[in-house]
């Protein structure tokens, strides 16, 4: 369970009562505000693209460890085909 309490109209603060108990959709609102935070007045660009090649390299190199390297598992796991799998595998050089 978590508790907020707003300081002001743009800041929450999330005290979760345990580490474990932050979402992980909040652990990216907080970078990608952080990332926005230090534009330092430059257009974001490809934004979509640099996120999601910073989350998937290691979610699949997660999920693969969890399954002991099993492409099978690991793809069940995903919920991709396995050549699917496989292509992300090699996009992100991971063995």
């Amino acid at each position: 369970m978590m508790e907020a309490s707003q300081k002001n109209a743009d800041i929450v603060e999330i005290k979760p009562r345990r580490a474990d108990d932050v979402p992980l959709s909040i652990h990216v609102k907080i970078a990608i505000d952080h990332y926005f935070a230090h534009l330092n007045g430059y257009d974001a660009v490809d934004l979509y693209e640099i996120v999601m090649s910073e989350v998937e390299k290691p979610l699949l190199e997660a999920v693969l460890e969890h399954t002991g390297h099993n492409q099978t598992k690991a793809a069940k796991a995903l919920g991709l085909s396995r050549s699917t799998l496989r292509k992300k595998l090699d996009q992100y050089q991971i063995s």
